[in-house]
């Protein structure tokens, strides 16, 4: 059973929002489970927020790194005490904060000792109707795109997974993505059977040719992953998901975080950047945010892989995620 969007001119107020308490999504902890083949899941009970404890390579030190690609927790408060509470344990940690967690930039310095922008994602504010702001560009793709498809909302989003699995696969090949990125389809699995999980599938002649994940947190439905096939990338299914997913969403959620662009600033000549912009009317910044755990080792680690001058964090992992 599937619900089909039929997209249509968006009422000028959405519904009253219901505030939303449920650990789902991204601050779930089955969503470090799904990607336990990076790093071993550990649970910080203050904050409510999980990590991935990595080994060092070439050494016996472990150190963690927040989920991919953001971490979220309950209660922001909380984060320092648990980060204090791992100094001497592990060598350091190092995340991408949520853009719309309860945290400023202030909280975040108390709980780390390196803060800096990483990028600006793209967020739509569906108090105002899609029609008011999605580009013209966009639009007219988006309408051209649904002659052609169908969209739908998988009503088990962990029925599409072999679909989903094929299409991602096809990404994988085209961008050459590799590592944590690249994901699995364990964690695929995984994730689709999350709370929280809302999946769009575009269809032609009775053929999945494009996905789009999401997951809702609060008021929030961040843009998880999108993938095609190569006939859904001729037929620009990508443009009739993301349309289709802002009135599916509108009463349902404030906002849609599209995420950012392929780079760590925003460069609107980047391709992915220019087409996320293309969708919103604002953005929030995410922070990468790192904390030396073990002053003594860090350095020892550092020193010893001939990386002191590195500017990456944590510097003995230099170029990692390149």
């Amino acid at each position: 059973m599937v619900e089909r969007i039929v997209p249509g001119p968006s009422t000028t107020d959405p519904p009253e929002l219901a505030e939303e308490s449920a650990v789902t999504g991204y601050m779930h902890p089955g969503h470090a489970e799904s990607l336990a083949e990076f790093g071993a899941p550990r649970e910080l009970p203050r904050s409510g927020g999980w990590l991935l404890e990595r080994v060092i390579p070439g050494t016996a030190a472990r150190d963690a790194m927040g989920a991919y690609p953001l971490f979220a927790c309950r209660d922001w408060r909380g984060l320092r005490t648990d980060l204090e509470n791992l100094e001497g344990a592990l060598v350091s940690v190092a995340l991408v904060a949520d853009p719309f967690g309860r945290c400023d930039r202030t909280l975040l310095d108390e709980c780390f000792t390196t803060v800096i922008p990483f990028k600006e994602h793209f967020v739509a504010d569906l108090a105002e109707p899609p029609e008011a702001f999605v580009s013209k560009h966009h639009r007219q793709r988006a309408l051209k795109a649904l002659r052609d498809v169908e969209v739908q909302v998988c009503a088990e989003p962990p029925a599409l997974l072999e679909e989903w699995v094929s299409l991602y696969g096809t990404l994988v090949e085209r961008h050459g993505i590799t590592g944590i990125r690249a994901f699995s389809r364990t964690a695929f699995a995984k994730q689709l059977a999350l709370p929280g999980m809302v999946a769009l599938r575009a269809e032609r002649r009775g053929t999945t040719v494009a996905a789009n994940l999401f997951f809702v947190q609060g008021q929030t439905a961040y843009d998880h992953l999108t993938a095609s096939s190569p006939e859904g990338y001729e037929c620009l299914a990508s443009y009739a998901l993301k349309w289709c997913a802002m009135q599916y969403f509108r009463g349902k959620v404030r906002w849609i975080d599209w995420g950012g662009g392929s780079g760590a600033a925003v460069d609107h000549a980047d391709g992915l950047t220019w087409f996320k912009h293309g969708w919103a009317q604002t953005t929030r910044p995410a922070y990468f945010c790192g904390r030396i755990l073990d002053e003594t080792k860090y350095r020892q680690i550092t020193r010893a892989k001939n990386l002191e001058h590195s500017r990456w964090f944590p510097a003995y992992r230099d170029g990692e995620f390149v």
